[in-house]
C-alpha cells in the first residue's frame, strides 16, 4: 500500500500549491486583523517612543554624572553626551566615544530639551519634549513628556 509521501518522486519534495495557498490565506487573515489595530495608533506609538527616548537620555546622563561628578551644564546641553564639551567646565573623565552614538530626535522630529538644574527635578536635570503640538503643557498626545513623566500614561497635564 502506497501512502502520500511514498507516492511522490523523492526528488520532488516541497510544498504543494494548496499548502502554499493555505499559508497565504492564513497570513492574509492575520494581517487583516493585526494591521488596522497597529495603524490606528501611530500617535500612541510616538508617545511611547518619546518616553523611551527620555529614559535612554536620562540613563546616559546618569553615566556622564557617574564619570564626571556632575551633569553637563544647560549651555553644554545634551550634545555633551555625544561630543566632549569644549565650553564651560570640561569634564575630566569624559568617556571616549561618548555616552550616546547620536542624539535622538523626538518622534515629531524636534530636539529634546534639557535643563540643569531641573525645575521638576531640582536635585537633577529635566529632559523633555513638548509632545505632538510642540507647545508646553497640553493633554493626550500634546502632553509634555519628560523624565518626571516618562513612566506615566501620557494623559496627564504637566
Amino acid at each position: 500500500m502506497m501512502n502520500y509521501l511514498t507516492a511522490r518522486n523523492p526528488k520532488q519534495r516541497g510544498f504543494t500549491l494548496i499548502e502554499i495557498m493555505v499559508v497565504v490565506v492564513i497570513m492574509g487573515i492575520l494581517a487583516a486583523i493585526v494591521v488596522p489595530k497597529i495603524m490606528s495608533r501611530p500617535d500612541q506609538a510616538k508617545v511611547v517612543k518619546a518616553k523611551q527616548d527620555v529614559l535612554a537620555i536620562q540613563s546616559a546622563l546618569d553615566l556622564y554624572k557617574l564619570d564626571n561628578g556632575e551633569y553637563p551644564s544647560t549651555d553644554q546641553g545634551l550634545q555633551a553626551l555625544v561630543q566632549k564639551p569644549s565650553s564651560g567646565d570640561a569634564p575630566a573623565n569624559w568617556k571616549a566615544g561618548g555616552y550616546l552614538k547620536e542624539l535622538p530626535k523626538d518622534p515629531w522630529n524636534r530636539a529634546y530639551h534639557y535643563i540643569n538644574p531641573g525645575s521638576h527635578n531640582p536635585d537633577g536635570v529635566d529632559v523633555f519634549t513638548y509632545g505632538a503640538n510642540g507647545k508646553q503643557g497640553g493633554t493626550g498626545y500634546n502632553v509634555t513628556i519628560g523624565n518626571w513623566t516618562a513612566t506615566s500614561d501620557g494623559n496627564d497635564n504637566q
